[in-house]
């Protein structure tokens, strides 16, 4: 079976493009390439050419979502396989993969309706070394892992796991939540060394988006941004804490779309036999809102 290898990139929609571009290089520290245009900015986390792209949009949430297959002959295998899991998509045109700077691109849904696509062939410029938009200690963890991971709605889970394994993907249940006096399951999905690419099932926001995590390789980061996050008076919604399924130290935070960006270091590998938690290592109290980044 032909499965994705990573999360690559995603589109976000934002109403205040300028705010997006103090924050996300001067509290986050990604780099703002140059070849960013007047309705779009892109970002840098590593040597790929963007990993993000900024679109002007009065939407402020997820408008697509990029996941790499390991080439061309993957890219024709995972056509056949998404046709025989009853998956309807598109051949993206030339000028549509030169948009987002890949070789060959593929466009669908998931059943939620979030735009997914599948590419092989990112431009990656190792002739640009990555230089972020604030003082760091390290760099941004990618590599085999991808990007990072994110927290999408799904409506119906069970349709969605279906279209996620139709990717080549593994997972389930990992937490069983208590939200007052109900026990809600959430779902985590696999494809790499990261221990999870998606999570989904934490009821039902109007936003597409929950949050995003981008992993850094030193945690003195973590620490250095937490302090710009309260000097700033950025909405801390979840408190330093370690995970129990990837045992990610991190904290959440609101970005100006109102929904949530996760910093996290030493992230564990994924593992192959599943496992499902009641609560976290420590730490990760909620705090202005916590997870509740729905509300408008």
């Amino acid at each position: 079976m032909v499965q994705v290898t990573e999360l690559g990139y995603m589109g976000l929609g934002v109403k205040d493009l300028d705010a997006w571009r103090e924050f996300v290089s001067k509290t986050v520290g990604l780099e703002i390439n140059e070849d960013s245009e007047r309705d779009r900015c892109l970002l840098r986390l590593d040597y790929w050419h963007h990993r993000i792209a900024l679109h002007q949009d009065p939407s402020d949430d997820l408008l697509y979502l990029g996941m790499r297959v390991a080439g061309p002959e993957e890219f024709v295998q995972m056509q056949k396989q998404l046709t025989d899991a009853g998956i309807k998509f598109r051949v993206g045109s030339n000028e549509e993969a030169e948009e987002r700077h890949v070789l060959e691109i593929l466009k669908l849904n998931d059943p939620d309706g979030t735009p997914f696509e599948i590419f092989h062939g990112p431009e990656v410029q190792f002739d640009r070394p990555f230089h972020p938009g604030r003082a760091m200690h390290g760099r941004f963890k990618t590599g085999a892992g991808g990007m990072g991971h994110c927290m999408i709605r799904e409506r119906d889970t069970d349709a969605a796991t279906k279209f996620f394994r139709a990717l080549g993907m593994r997972g389930g249940v990992e937490y069983k939540v208590r939200m007052g006096t109900r026990v809600v399951p959430i779902m985590f999905m696999h494809c790499n060394e990261r221990q999870h690419t998606f999570a989904y099932g934490l009821g039902v926001p109007h936003r597409r988006i929950n949050h995003l995590m981008l992993e850094v390789d030193n945690l003195d980061d973590v620490g250095l941004t937490h302090d710009i996050v309260r000097r700033n008076k950025i909405p801390v919604t979840i408190t330093p804490g370690k995970h129990s399924n990837d045992h990610m130290l991190s904290f959440y935070f609101r970005n100006p779309s109102g929904w949530m960006w996760e910093y996290g270091w030493a992230g564990r590998s994924s593992f192959e036999q599943s496992e499902y938690y009641a609560g976290d290592i420590y730490g990760h109290g909620p705090e202005a809102g916590g997870f509740a980044a729905d509300t408008k």
